[in-house]
Formats: C-alpha cells, sequence, structure tokens
C-alpha cells in the first residue's frame, strides 16, 4: 500500500498545483521533472513533505502578522474609530486558540485511536 499512498499523494498534488491559472502546469512539471505520473521519485516526494509543513508555518506567520496586524478592510492602518475593539488581539488569540484546538484534536486522536485511519487491506493476510 506504500507505493500506491505515494502515487495516490503525487496524483493529489499534481491537481492541486495544475489548479494554479497559467503556471500551474509549469508547476508541477517542474516539481516531479516530467508529467504528471511519470515515474515520480521518492526522493522528490519526501523533500516536498518535509518542506511542506514549514512553507504552511511560515505562511500562517505571514498572515498574523501582516493581515491582522490593521485588517483585510484597512490595509493603510488609519485610526477610524477608537472605541472598536481592536483587530489584531482579537483575530490573533482566536486563531492560535483554533491551532491549539486541533493540535489538541490530532494529537488526541493519534493518542487514543492510532489504527482509525489506516487501510484495512494492511491487516488482511
Amino acid at each position: 500500500p506504500w507505493g500506491q499512498m505515494s502515487f495516490w499523494a503525487a496524483t493529489v498534488i499534481t491537481n492541486l498545483l495544475t489548479a494554479i491559472p497559467y503556471l500551474g502546469t509549469t508547476m508541477a512539471t517542474w516539481l516531479w521533472g516530467g508529467f504528471a505520473i511519470n515515474d515520480p521519485t521518492l526522493t522528490r516526494f519526501f523533500a516536498l513533505h518535509f518542506i511542506l509543513p514549514f512553507g504552511i508555518i511560515s505562511l500562517s506567520s505571514l498572515h498574523i502578522m501582516l493581515l491582522h496586524e490593521d485588517g483585510s478592510s484597512n490595509p493603510l492602518g488609519t485610526n477610524s474609530d477608537i472605541d472598536k475593539i481592536p483587530f489584531h488581539p482579537y483575530h490573533a488569540y482566536k486563531d492560535l486558540l483554533m491551532l491549539s484546538l486541533m493540535v489538541l484534536l490530532l494529537l488526541t486522536t493519534v493518542s487514543f485511536f492510532p489504527d482509525i485511519f489506516n487501510d484495512p487491506d494492511n491487516f488482511s493476510k
């Protein structure tokens, strides 16, 4: 099943990349060194899956630092009403709370139900 999973993941990654307008097909070709599932190497597969979480964390950090500082509807940061609840602390704390809850949910699932996401074919003889 691990070989099938790597091809499935390669297909998902290729589909996500090719959905990007104008650049998607070029990015997918560059990433795999050829066309969609034309002999994707494990090195590229593991490298992508190692780098991807760091990219997500980086983009999330940029989102929190830049967008939540002044708000999406106030890109210049002008002070329109001093009596309003500050945008940055409220949403930053809300984001941190949701991140904590999602990590807690994942850790609880992994700790107490480790086989919940397994493929039943792994246990057949």
